[in-house]
């Protein structure tokens, strides 16, 4: 009997984990025994970092997709279609025009969503480079730019990419100084716990050299409601921002079908943070932004968790004890300027000590964009 691995998100996480699959069960799958199938709503698979450097002109939204029929292999069934239903007790998925898939083993990878309309004013004032069509409005707004107050507000979190606010408004502080307006362009900064991370140490790193930049920070600021009439920011707290542009990283959540399910809250997953399954259902995993596990939405989590689930995977299917574990482990490039980086690197147990910035290092973070595509096919 064909046991079948479905997994529903075909992103950085459900990619990697097919190509990871294919390799670890050669055998499995050219006997017949087992079958992979891919599942995702959209045939282009997108590499979001890519946005990050939109605004600023340095890349095309088109340098961030590729066809998931380029990067997977070719005997996992890559299905576009969208899954409007999960059924754990009966391990079957429904999809539109009723069409049903059933499952022995159902990995969730289906990344995070952008939810603006929660913040009162926000989809009409507030621009964004966690979108395609985003980071392309932006860059016109940027390039038009020329004086006045640049917002960089930190609405929702968790967020995609935890370290990508502090880049942007490092990189727009270089940005600026090398087109000679910056004395023009006031920055500030805002998060809404009272530092300017969520990783302490992170943020123990990042504040100085923030005074030093002259980006004003303002922590502790939960925005509640933007008014795009006045261009002011109204938080929880009773205080106001005035902007003249805003850029937001807005609430984020996962897909309603998550939460439908009862497998967790705003479309998360509760997950064993070791195991990566799902707490509420049998035969489930989760990865990626999808699993709630307590560690950073960065594409290397979904990444490393992918080999994980992986393995477990393999040897649940052989018959043996599934013994891999996710150990927390996370790295991330940040970008301090146009042309320097930091890097870190940690897991559950051991914190991050981010690297002095350096051009070298913001080259080597260029070349693993580039070479992302290699990572996406199982080949790196």
């Amino acid at each position: 009997m064909t046991e079948h691995v479905v997994i529903l998100g075909g992103g950085t996480g459900g990619t990697v984990l097919a190509n990871d699959l294919a390799d670890r069960l050669d055998t499995e799958l050219d006997s017949g025994e087992v079958r992979v199938t891919l599942v995702n709503d959209d045939p282009d698979h997108v590499y979001k970092p890519v946005w990050l450097y939109v605004p600023f002109g340095q890349r095309e939204p088109e340098d961030g997709r590729r066809p998931l029929s380029e990067l997977v292999d070719d005997r996992i069934d890559l299905r576009i279609d969208r899954v409007t239903d999960i059924d754990t007790d009966a391990q079957r998925l429904r999809c539109r025009e009723g069409r049903s898939l059933e499952y022995d083993h159902l990995v969730l990878a289906t990344g995070s969503t952008l939810a603006p309309e929660e913040i009162p004013g926000l989809e009409d004032a507030g621009h964004n480079y966690y979108s395609e069509s985003g980071a392309e409005t932006l860059r016109e707004e940027l390039l038009s730019f020329t004086e006045g107050h640049l917002v960089l507000s930190v609405i929702g979190t968790p967020h995609m990419c935890p370290a990508a606010p502090l880049e942007f408004v490092f990189m727009a502080d270089d940005w600026f100084r090398e087109r000679g307006l910056r004395e023009d362009v006031d920055i500030t900064y805002t998060y809404p716990i009272q530092r300017v991370h969520g990783n302490p140490h992170i943020a123990e790193w990042a504040q100085p050299i923030m005074e030093d930049r002259d980006i004003n920070v303002e922590t502790f600021f939960n925005a509640e409601e933007i008014d795009p009439e006045a261009d002011i920011i109204t938080s929880m707290e009773g205080s106001d921002i005035d902007y003249d542009l805003l850029v937001s990283i807005p609430p984020h959540r996962g897909i309603d079908l998550v939460e439908e399910a009862g497998l967790g809250d705003n479309g998360w997953v509760d997950v064993d943070k070791h195991t990566l399954e799902a707490e509420a259902a049998e035969n489930v995993y989760a990865l990626g932004d999808t699993a709630d596990t307590g560690v950073p939405n960065a594409g290397s989590v979904a990444h490393y968790q992918a080999g994980v689930v992986g393995q477990r995977l393999a040897s649940e299917i052989r018959g043996r004890p599934a013994t891999a574990t996710y150990d927390g482990k996370t790295l991330c490039f940040i970008e301090t300027g146009m042309d320097a980086a930091s890097f870190v690197e940690f897991d559950y147990e051991n914190p991050p000590s981010p690297a002095p910035p350096s051009q070298k290092l913001h080259w080597s973070k260029l070349a693993y964009n580039e070479s992302y595509w290699l990572t996406a096919k199982g080949l790196l």
